[in-house]
């Protein structure tokens, strides 16, 4: 089941999203302290975006970061799913399904989004295959120059 984070699963948050970037490296990876910082930052401005994670059996098992923006496009805000990881142990049990169902009937992201819109790494076809899957479609390219020294 997803659900919203807890405090008190932080260094569980940390662990997942470092073991997506070692299991689908980017051009840009993160340290235990910027996924800190993204938790810290989403409870304190909570318009900003959410952390949820998947409980299976008792135990996490995944973390989805979402983020939000505005789109002039979708007139309206859209859920991006910043991060999407779930543990080899749980993968191929619907989960990441389950995860685009609750977001679109606006269980884990109140007011419901306009849109939801995600990155894919180019080497990751198996999560590309689940997002076509979902009605996901490449649109234009992202393009980012990171401001921070």
């Amino acid at each position: 089941m997803w659900r919203l984070a807890r405090p008190e699963e932080d260094d569980r948050i940390v662990e997942l999203s470092l073991s997506l970037y070692r299991e689908d490296p980017s051009s840009v990876s993160v340290t235990p302290d910027q996924v800190r910082f993204t938790l810290d930052t989403f409870r304190r401005e909570p318009w900003r975006g959410r952390a949820a994670v998947l409980e299976v059996n008792g135990a996490v098992q995944g973390l989805a970061l979402l983020v939000s923006f505005w789109s002039n496009e979708f007139s309206g805000e859209v859920c991006e799913v910043d991060e999407l990881y779930v543990a080899p142990a749980a993968r191929g049990q619907g989960h990441g399904t389950r995860l685009f169902a609750a977001l679109e009937r606006g269980e884990l992201w109140t007011p419901r989004p306009a849109a939801l819109a995600l990155g894919v790494t180019p080497g990751n076809a198996r999560a590309r295959r689940l997002y076509e899957r979902l009605g996901f479609k490449a649109v234009g390219t992202n393009m980012v120059r990171s401001l921070k020294t």
